[in-house]
């Protein structure tokens, strides 16, 4: 009995069929669970990316506010433009010189800028005197940025331009 058992080689058609199943269930759950990976990914990103920019923004405004009346202090007390806060300003202090917010460009992971020389970084932009429902930057200064995605976030009730 044992002696037909050895000498019969390879795998059965049921075997193989069975093994192919179970490998495409198993290829179908994991699929799925990779793209959704990489959304959560880029989720936590843009949420890090917005606070770092935000927080830049308010460290900003917290200067310019202590700043001395004079002829620097003009405006709302934010930034012309994002590169205000990588190339830094002059608060008149004497001793700090020039104050820089940001290291590098910040990025919007769902909408990278098209061109590297792209002064919004691939963000949208809010003014001091826009409404905080306007879809377009008045250009005063920087007040807020937001997500250009008009994607929709996991939980399936935000997009992240709302965020």
């Amino acid at each position: 009995m044992f002696g037909a058992l050895r000498a019969r080689r390879g795998l059965s058609l049921i075997e193989l069929i069975v093994t192919m199943t179970i490998l495409g269930i198993l290829a179908a759950g994991v699929i799925p669970l990779t793209r959704m990976t990489a959304q959560r990914t880029k989720e936590v990103e843009l949420r890090r990316n917005l606070r770092t920019i935000r927080t830049a923004i308010d460290d900003y405004k917290r200067k310019f506010d202590k700043m001395p009346a004079g002829p620097l202090k003009t405006g709302a007390g934010y930034p012309k433009e994002l590169k205000e806060l990588l190339e830094g300003r002059d608060f008149g202090d004497a001793k700090t010189g020039k104050i820089k917010f940001l290291r590098r460009p910040i990025f919007d992971p769902f909408h990278p800028p098209e061109k590297e020389d792209d002064d919004m970084w691939g963000w949208n932009l809010r003014s001091s005197v826009d409404k905080t429902d306007s879809s377009t930057w008045g250009k005063e200064d920087v007040f807020d940025v937001y997500s250009m995605s008009e994607g929709t976030s996991l939980d399936g009730k935000t997009r992240y331009k709302d965020w």
